[in-house]
């Protein structure tokens, strides 16, 4: 997905095409007592710096299959050739016979699915960036107690 590519060639590269052409991109100012950042962004309520250590392996989830599907039956040419429909398989690979099976109940879908995500939860380090809207105008220095939990 990345060839060749580390976590330190991912911030050159970010660094180059962003750093003084992006406001919203920042090299972050060193803080005592916090994790070492390697770039800033700023977001309306803040400016949010990001550690680049395992961001790669981290952002590597494959796009779901709907969406491909999606993207080779685009109207948009480039779209489409971008994402092209996999190989037909041989028959002969196949034995020539289709799959049959049982159907899934939605019960059984559900467990399945479940067990997936927590799979792959349990072997995912999360990073989250919680982002509240202290008013509905975006407006720095006041707050609305009611848009609040």
């Amino acid at each position: 997905m990345f060839p060749k590519s580390s976590d330190t060639t991912f911030k050159d590269k970010l660094y180059s095409q962003h750093l003084g052409k992006t406001k919203a991109f920042e090299k972050p100012k060193p803080a005592k007592g916090k994790a070492e950042a390697h770039f800033s962004l700023v977001h309306y309520a803040g400016t949010v710096d990001y550690n680049i250590t395992g961001w790669l392996e981290k952002n590597k989830d494959p796009l779901n299959d709907s969406v491909c599907q999606l993207y080779q039956k685009s109207g948009v040419k480039i779209l489409a050739a971008l994402y092209p429909p996999p190989p037909p398989e041989d028959k002969a690979k196949k034995g020539g016979k289709k799959k049959g099976g049982s159907m899934q109940t939605v019960s059984s879908q559900f467990r399945e699915n479940l067990h997936k995500l927590m799979t792959n939860l349990r072997s995912t380090h999360p990073h989250f960036v919680r982002c509240l809207i202290p008013n509905e105008s975006k407006t720095p220095g006041t707050g609305n107690i009611e848009l609040n939990m």
